[in-house]
């Protein structure tokens, strides 16, 4: 059943108080929409989400009537999901911010069809070979790769470690912040609904929250 706009608003609420029970930064709350339809887009953007974030290309292709209406009306939308290249061209028009960009032909393909987007360059802190994200070492080849085919890097995004373990969890935190801030990059986009204290603890500027505003994804 798709919640009322009233409700969407009192879980953002409830979501932004939690933010700042933690910390008094302001930080940035994308309210994430995949696989919800484009009625509960609408109703997100209705309930004073200012970003919402989608995953998967074709989705925000399928959406684009919608994403266009919440746009227009000063709403950002942000791909946060694995991108692959012959997939860029479907969110051309369409997004504000790639945040999952994590190799050099990404970044080409960006710069050709989407000039002018932003984009977060996602880091593997864990370590973890089925996660996406570029490997820390990796990083600065990646920032000079943008900044010499136009693209604006704006921060760094990541996901926390599979297992869901604390520790390990705010140790990749932690040196994803540090990289931010080594890199001069103001934006730390990293903290979802299971690990959202940690995350700010640890200096996110950006967290995706999804489930603990819309509930279990269809």
């Amino acid at each position: 059943m798709e919640l009322s706009v009233s409700t969407i608003r009192g879980r953002i609420s409830a979501v932004t108080q939690q933010i700042e029970s933690v910390s008094s930064r302001p930080i940035d709350l994308v309210v994430v929409t995949k696989t919800h339809s484009p009625e509960v887009v609408r109703d997100v953007a209705a309930a004073g989400a200012q970003i919402i974030g989608e995953n998967y290309a074709q989705e925000v292709r399928d959406k684009a009537a919608v994403i266009d209406d919440i746009r227009s009306s000063g709403v950002e939308v942000q791909f946060i999901g694995q991108l692959q290249t012959n997939k860029v061209r479907l969110l051309a028009g369409l997004v504000d911010c790639i945040a999952s960009v994590d190799r050099p032909s990404l970044i080409d393909e960006i710069a050709k069809r989407m000039p002018g987007v932003r984009i977060h360059l996602q880091v593997n802190a864990t370590g973890e070979v089925n996660k996406g994200g570029c490997l820390p070492d990796a990083l600065p080849q990646l920032i000079e790769h943008s900044s010499d085919r136009g693209v604006v890097v704006e921060g760094l995004m990541a996901v926390g470690p599979t297992s869901g373990d604390p520790h390990v969890t705010r140790q990749a935190f932690r040196r994803v912040g540090e990289l931010a801030l080594a890199h001069d990059l103001a934006v730390r986009n990293y903290g979802m609904s299971g690990d959202l204290q940690i995350a700010v603890e640890e200096g996110s500027t950006m967290v995706r929250i999804g489930s603990a505003i819309l509930g279990s994804r269809n």
